[in-house]
């Protein structure tokens, strides 16, 4: 049931987009939201489609793997386009194809789901290409500067780290829970949205319980390794630049530029 999140999974290879430094790769996905906000037409979002399958396929990771993450916010996909074409602002010249239907309403609503789409499939690669220690090591880096005002970076990218680390952890053990229940005669695919809501809250208890437990158990594993925050300590693999990260840097300048061109002149 919750097998096909893929959201905080890493996927292993030696890849180009493997090898790349984590600190490009959160900008170069920065400038990849960038740009899908910015792409006002089907063939901007065209781009960034052509751009996210360059990526796909420089990562070597099997696309449905990340395909995979578009099942997680399927229901948000479907309420975003139907809400978009019952509730489009008409205008006139619009053409209406039934009731309160516009073909303007249809194309904005799939642009907006298509968008959507993108937003996260593009995310999803970052943590598939990404183990969650170099992720840390990126987040912590770029944030540095704001140490010099007592922020704290690395315990806010440690956070991020651990969120991302459990994700999946938390998804199996849900799974578990629900295959437990199963057997005990639970019922979670039938009856109304309402029933199958309130079927879940047996699992909800058990995997709160079982989330405050790790939390426990990691609290205690940090403290018998003498865990003290970001006070004099030290790495043990030092992040550096290479020309992969050169290469990503241009191909996303391109992009936007490609989408700023198409925005003006197209």
């Amino acid at each position: 049931m919750l097998k096909d999140v893929t959201f905080g999974q890493y996927y292993p290879t030696t890849s180009f987009v493997h090898k790349m430094d984590p600190r490009v790769k959160i900008i170069l996905l920065i400038a990849y939201i960038v740009a899908v906000f910015i792409a006002n037409d089907f063939i901007g979002l065209a781009a960034v489609l052509l751009f996210l399958v360059l990526a796909i396929a420089f990562a070597g990771v099997p696309p449905t793997l990340v395909l995979k993450s578009i099942k997680a916010i399927i229901f948000l996909v479907v309420f975003t386009f139907i809400l978009n074409v019952f509730f489009h602002t008409k205008q006139e010249g619009d053409t209406v194809l039934f009731w309160v239907v516009t073909k303007e309403g249809l194309l904005s609503a799939a642009f907006l789901s298509a968008r959507l789409i993108l937003l996260v499939t593009g995310c999803s690669l970052l943590s598939l290409t990404t183990t969650p220690v170099n992720l840390t090591d990126g987040i912590e880096s770029l944030l540095k500067p704001l140490s010099a005002i007592r922020f704290p970076v690395h315990e806010l990218a440690l956070i991020m780290s651990i969120a991302l680390r459990f994700i999946p952890t938390l998804a199996d053990e849900a799974d578990r829970i629900i295959m437990a229940q199963k057997a005990r005669g639970a019922a979670f695919d039938s009856g109304n949205p309402l029933k199958r809501v309130k079927a879940l809250i047996p699992v909800l208890i058990p995997l709160l319980v079982s989330a405050f437990r790790r939390a426990d158990e990691l609290g205690n594993a940090m403290d018998a390794r003498c865990y003290s925050g970001s006070k004099n300590r030290t790495k043990y693999k030092k992040l550096t630049l290479s020309y992969r990260d050169l290469v990503g840097a241009i191909v996303s300048a391109a992009l936007i530029v490609g989408i700023v061109f198409i925005n003006i002149y197209l």
